[in-house]
């Protein structure tokens, strides 16, 4: 599994489309383990292109704090599960608690 955490100054972005970088973690979901990360530059803003960026470099599953509900649609186009909610910690242990069923989800904060 391909997992993408947008991030702001090193921790997961509460505001999806506002985030200065991207960490791609690659995880084995059998042994619940993070294998590799890359940690990428948001491409510029464009309408729709954050789905098809990350879908093109296998991503499987978005975490983040908010996201609108167009994003969440166009991800879902583009066979993307997005996890809706997450707090604004590092990434490894966003990872890590997401595969342990541990990752303590709230109320998606984006409201447009």
């Amino acid at each position: 599994m391909r997992i993408a955490i947008p991030l702001v100054e090193g921790k997961l972005s509460m505001h999806f489309g506002h985030c200065e970088e991207f960490a791609i973690i690659d995880v084995d979901d059998t042994g619940k383990n993070i294998i590799s990360k890359d940690v990428l530059p948001s491409p510029p803003h464009e309408p729709g292109l954050l789905p098809r960026w990350l879908a093109e470099k296998g991503v499987n599953v978005v975490i983040t704090g908010g996201m609108g509900p167009r994003a969440q649609e166009l991800f879902n186009q583009n066979g993307i599960r997005v996890v809706l909610g997450a707090p604004a910690n590092h990434p490894d242990l966003v990872v890590t608690e997401f595969l342990e069923d541990r990752l303590q989800i709230g109320e998606n904060i984006c409201d447009h």
